[in-house]
């Protein structure tokens, strides 16, 4: 390790940034996994992150009177985080819970979903300005998009949020 410590010192801050961007994503797709219950690749991913957060950053100590390198080390970090959730994004691993609430479409909405093969569970609700239909759909996160659009065709007014879950046992899930 020593040997390549001995090279320019911006050379060494962008080694740095880059061990720290990579550790960093690792860290945040880590963590996802780890929440999901994916026990294998949270262990693999555990095991290269804390290979590579150690090379990082035992070349910033071993060069802490430049500050170049700490600058490096933080914008690394900074970085990976931003890089590590745009990889998440692209992953889309696991489930989310819709819920859609629509004053005057909602049976629509439920039709035109089944009809694309998404599980729906209808219920009547009451909402601010009187009775509306409350729509449950679970999806896989990367069918997220395709169902959006299809509420937002149905009833651009639909009012819909989501969250993750994770499924325990039976119900429908859409393959």
């Amino acid at each position: 390790m020593e040997s390549w410590l001995a090279l320019p010192p911006l050379l060494i801050a962008l080694i740095i940034f880059f061990l720290r961007v990579v550790d960093m994503s690792l860290d945040t797709i880590r963590v996802l996994f780890v929440v999901r219950g994916r026990k294998l690749l949270a262990w693999i991913l555990g095991f290269f992150q804390s290979a590579v957060f150690i090379v990082a950053i035992s070349s910033v100590l071993t060069n802490q009177q430049s500050f170049l390198t700490i600058l490096a080390y933080a914008a690394g970090f900074a970085t990976g985080n931003v890089v590590g959730m745009l990889i998440e994004e692209r992953l889309a691993v696991g489930h989310i819970h819709l819920s859609i609430v629509s004053p005057s479409r909602g049976v629509g909405i439920a039709e035109m979903l089944r009809e694309q093969g998404y599980a729906v569970t209808e219920l009547s609700a009451r909402g601010l300005q009187g009775m509306v239909t409350l729509l449950h759909v679970d999806v896989m996160r990367k069918q997220l998009e395709a169902v959006e659009k299809l509420v937002r065709e149905a009833d651009p007014e639909a009012f819909v949020t989501a969250e993750d879950v994770r499924p325990i046992r039976r119900g429908f899930w859409r393959a």
